[in-house]
C-alpha cells in the first residue's frame, strides 16, 4: 500500500427491462440498456485498452449487476443490439444529406455516425458480443477490481428483519458474479448504500471481505471513526469485514448543482433529433406509430442559448481541466490528511455508471483524464481497488454505523415515500410466503420445482427498488407499476397453483421463456438456515 491511495469505484446496474415480443411498444424502455453500451461500456472498454496497451499501472473498482449481466449475456438482447445499431446508422446517412449545408452542423452528424459505427464493429467483431468476458479479462490483468450485488437491485434495510430475503439476496449476487466472471469476489455492494444492523452478519457468514456505506452512517457511528474516511474500519461484532466509506464531496463534484456534468459547454444529451425532427424524417429509426426516442444524433451544447452548436474540441479541453481540477483537489485531500495522520491514507470515490455516459456524454474521457492525473507527476497517487486497501485487517478499529443509505435524504427515503410505498407490503407478504414455501417443498422434482424457482425470480424481481426509483423519479412511472404488478400476479399465481396442487404448464413455459434470467435458480436460497 503506497502512502496516498485513491480507489474510483464505478456503479452499473440495469433493472431487468427485456421485451422480445414488440420491441417497437417498448423502445423508450429498451433504449435504457442500449443507450448505456454505446454510451458507457463500449467506451469503458476502449478506454481500458487505451490505457492498457500505454502499460500504465492502475486500478479501478467495477460493479455489473447479475440483472445487468443477465442482459448483456442474453442473445436475443444481443441482436436487438445490432439491429438498434443498423436503424442508427441508416438515420446517421440520412443525416448527412439532410445537414450538408451546415459545416459545423454536419461536422457532428459525423462524429454521431462514426461513434455508431464504431460501436457495431466493436460490438460484434471485436469483442464478439461478449463484454462480460472483456471486463472479466481485465479484472484477471489487475485493471479492475469487480465487486458483487445483490441478485436484484433491492433495498437491504427493508427486509434487515427478515434474515432469509438477506441470505437469498446475497447468496444470488455472488452465485450470478461467479457464474459470469469465474472468481469468488472480495467485495459486496450494497444497493444504494442501503446498511441497516444485521446486514454485516449476512456478508460476514457468505465470507466476503468488505463493504462501502455511506458518510452519515459511518460518521453517526459508534465510536467516531478516528481516521475518518481516510481509513477503513471494521464492523464491531464480526471477526474480519472492513466497511469503507465513500467521499462524500465525489457526487457533489460531478452532478452537483455546479458539478462538472452541468458545464453548458458539454453536449446537451436531451435536445436529441428524435424529439425534433418530423415522423417522416425519422422512419428509419423509430417505427410508424411508436413513441419517439432518443437517437443519440445530439448536436446541441448545454448552453443557455439553444442554438449553440456543440464543439467537440472545446468540450474535450474541458474534460482536462475539469479532471485536472478533480484530481488536485483529491491529491490535495489525501496530502493533508497523510500529514496529520503521519501514516497511509485512502480515500473511496463512488459514482454510477449511467452519469459517466447516459446523463454526462463525455463521462468516461473525463474519467480517463482522472486516471492519467492520478498516476503521473511528482505528487501521484496510488490508484487501487479498496481489496489492496484492507491491510491487516484484524488490527483495524472496530465501529457499529449507524442506519443510512446513500439515497434521498441518507436513509433512502425516496424509495419508500408517497408515490411508492404501496410497493413494499406486497414484496414482504411474498416474501413470507416464499420462506414458508421453501420449507413446505423440501424434496420436491418436476413442476413444482419449476413452479417454485419461477416464484423465487417473480418474488426477486419485485423486490427490485429499480420500480420504486422510476416511480419516485417520475421516469416510465406507469411502466414500473405495471412491470412490479406483473411479477406480483406472477407469483400469486404460482403461490395458487402449488395449493390447489394445479398449474398451467402452458402459461409455466411462457413465463420461463419471457424471464429468462437466473437458470440456476433455486427456491431453497429463500430457506431459513440451520
Amino acid at each position: 500500500m503506497a502512502d496516498k491511495n485513491l480507489a474510483f469505484l464505478v456503479i452499473g446496474h440495469q433493472g431487468y427491462i427485456r421485451h422480445i415480443e414488440d420491441e417497437n411498444a417498448y423502445g423508450l424502455e429498451n433504449d435504457i440498456l442500449f443507450s448505456s453500451i454505446s454510451q458507457t461500456y463500449l467506451p469503458l472498454l476502449d478506454m481500458l485498452h487505451r490505457l492498457e496497451s500505454e502499460k500504465l499501472s492502475f486500478r479501478i473498482s467495477l460493479v455489473l449487476s447479475p440483472t445487468l449481466c443477465e442482459l448483456l449475456a442474453d442473445p436475443i438482447v444481443q441482436q436487438q443490439y445490432i439491429e438498434w445499431l443498423d436503424r442508427k446508422i441508416s438515420l446517421g446517412e440520412k443525416e448527412l444529406v439532410r445537414c450538408a449545408d451546415n459545416p459545423e452542423l454536419l461536422k457532428n452528424v459525423k462524429n454521431c455516425l462514426l461513434k455508431a459505427k464504431k460501436n457495431k464493429e466493436d460490438f460484434t467483431e471485436k469483442y464478439n458480443q461478449n463484454l462480460l468476458k472483456e471486463f472479466s479479462d481485465f479484472a484477471q490483468k489487475g485493471f479492475l477490481e469487480l465487486l458483487a450485488t445483490c441478485g436484484t437491485y433491492t433495498f437491504l434495510p427493508h427486509y434487515c428483519d427478515m434474515r432469509e430475503v438477506l441470505n437469498a439476496q446475497v447468496e444470488a449476487g455472488l452465485y450470478s458474479h461467479r457464474r459470469f466472471f469465474g472468481t469468488a469476489p472480495d467485495g459486496f455492494w450494497l444497493p444504494f448504500m442501503g446498511y441497516a444492523k444485521g446486514i454485516e452478519e449476512v456478508l460476514a457468514a457468505y465470507g466476503l471481505g468488505y463493504t462501502i456505506i455511506d458518510s452519515n452512517g459511518f460518521f453517526l457511528g459508534k465510536p467516531v471513526p478516528k481516521k475518518g474516511i481516510f481509513a477503513p474500519v471494521r464492523f464491531e461484532g464480526t471477526s474480519s469485514l472492513v466497511l469503507f466509506t465513500q467521499d462524500a464531496e465525489t457526487p457533489e463534484d460531478i452532478i452537483g448543482e455546479n458539478g462538472f456534468m452541468r458545464n453548458p459547454v458539454y453536449l446537451d444529451g436531451k435536445k436529441d433529433i428524435g424529439f425534433e425532427l418530423s415522423a417522416n424524417e425519422l422512419t428509419d429509426f423509430i417505427a410508424e406509430g411508436a413513441a419517439r426516442i432518443p437517437t443519440g444524433f445530439c448536436y446541441w451544447a448545454k448552453k443557455d442559448d439553444s442554438c449553440a452548436i456543440y464543439d467537440a474540441d472545446a468540450a474535450m479541453a474541458q474534460v482536462k481541466a475539469d479532471a485536472e481540477k478533480f484530481v488536485k483537489s483529491k491529491k490535495e485531500k489525501l496530502a493533508k490528511a497523510h500529514e496529520i495522520l503521519n501514516e497511509n491514507v485512502s480515500l473511496v470515490c463512488t459514482v454510477d455508471a449511467e452519469v459517466l455516459g447516459r446523463e454526462w456524454v463525455e463521462g468516461i474521457d473525463w474519467l480517463e483524464n482522472v486516471i492519467r492525473g492520478a498516476i503521473s507527476g511528482d505528487d501521484k497517487i496510488e490508484l487501487t481497488g479498496c481489496g489492496s486497501l484492507l491491510g491487516d485487517r484484524y488490527s483495524l478499529e472496530k465501529v457499529s454505523p449507524y442506519p443510512s443509505a446513500a439515497f434521498g435524504g441518507a436513509y433512502g427515503e425516496d424509495l419508500l415515500d408517497s408515490t411508492n410505498n404501496w410497493m413494499l407490503r406486497y414484496t414482504r407478504k411474498m416474501s413470507e410466503r416464499m420462506i414458508d414455501l421453501s420449507d413446505r417443498f423440501p424434496t420436491d422434482t418436476g413442476l413444482k420445482i419449476r413452479l417454485l424457482n419461477l416464484g423465487a425470480k417473480e418474488l426477486m424481481l419485485a423486490q427490485s427498488c429499480e420500480w420504486a426509483m422510476m416511480i419516485h423519479r417520475g421516469v416510465f412511472p406507469e411502466y414500473a407499476a405495471e412491470r412490479f404488478k406483473e411479477s406480483i400476479k406472477s407469483f400469486m399465481i404460482v403461490f395458487d397453483a402449488l395449493g390447489s396442487n394445479t398449474v398451467s404448464t402452458e402459461w409455466l413455459t411462457k413465463l420461463e421463456k419471457k424471464h429468462v434470467l437466473f437458470p440456476w435458480m433455486n427456491f431453497r436460497i429463500f430457506s431459513k438456515k440451520r
